[in-house]
């Protein structure tokens, strides 16, 4: 999808790029427009992030994981990250950055040099983000969660020079995600209690729309994205082999252990280019 609208994009320039440089009034910036952008995601890193754990069951992810003999069962510590091995010595792989690709549709009103507009938008992602911990089994277990689409409304407030607007923009957004859990451990039954795939916060960020004349306007454009996401909780309980020392049904509570990330947040940084139609 990106490869098309880079396509697109390139033959619209090639069409209007000789009247664009004949251009000498500044346009009006008023009125509705619509457009296309692509560009390149890339997720807040995380390090310090870890997974909490709930021992007894009772809502609060605050307990510690102990072994038969008293120790931290996940001392070898967490990454964020995804494993390369069950262990941590061998490190974890860096978070996959992501494109994206979507439309938008906006009105501006000009006022002398001022530009005060609002617009709306939706796109296509495939950043992620992931943490990892490591238990000293030795095993790992990931949670990743994947950023499959935004959607936001924003207000924008420019400042036009010449054929250039310069803007900073802020909104609302919501983004729609995919949570997935991995581990090397198979000595536990690990069953997902609850289930989010969904996030709402803000962005804000700025850019700049360069009028090329037909209409038509080009733009490159930040954004940061904050997100709240509620991570799955999976419950780690036991099999029919599972030994009464393992650490997540050790007694007192044998029933099991809940697990979840960390960190409710999902941050990324969105660059962008666009096109845009100016009615």
């Amino acid at each position: 999808m990106i490869k098309t609208l880079t396509t697109t994009s390139v033959l619209a320039l090639a069409l209007v790029s000789t009247p664009a440089l004949a251009q000498s009034v500044a346009p009006d910036w008023s009125g509705p427009y619509i457009g296309i952008f692509g560009g390149y995601n890339q997720s807040n890193e995380d390090e310090d992030e870890i997974l909490r754990f709930d021992r007894n069951l009772d809502g609060n992810y605050g307990d510690t994981v102990t072994t038969a003999a008293g120790a931290d069962a996940f001392s070898p510590g967490f990454c964020g990250g995804a494993a390369t091995s069950t262990g941590p010595a061998t490190g974890c792989r860096d978070d996959n950055d992501g494109v994206e690709a979507g439309v938008r549709g906006g009105y501006d009103w000009q006022f002398g040099n001022i530009v005060v507009g609002a617009l709306a938008e939706y796109s296509v992602n495939t950043v992620q983000d992931t943490v990892t911990g490591f238990s000293t089994t030795p095993a790992f277990y990931s949670f990743t969660r994947e950023l499959e689409s935004t959607a936001a409304v924003r207000a924008k407030l420019g400042y036009a020079m010449g054929p250039a607007l310069i803007y900073g923009t802020g909104g609302y957004a919501y983004g729609k995600f995919d949570n997935t859990f991995r581990t090397s451990n198979t000595a536990n039954r690990f069953t997902e209690t609850t289930e989010s795939d969904d996030g709402d916060g803000w962005q804000a960020g700025g850019g700049v729309e360069y009028a090329l004349g037909r209409g038509l306007t080009v733009s490159g454009e930040y954004l940061y994205t904050s997100l709240s996401v509620d991570s799955p909780v999976i419950r780690v309980d036991s099999t029919g082999t599972t030994p009464a020392t393992n650490p997540f049904i050790l007694a007192p509570n044998t029933t099991g252990t809940d697990m979840t990330r960390g960190n409710g947040k999902f941050g990324t940084h969105m660059v962008r280019i666009g096109m845009n139609y100016r009615f």
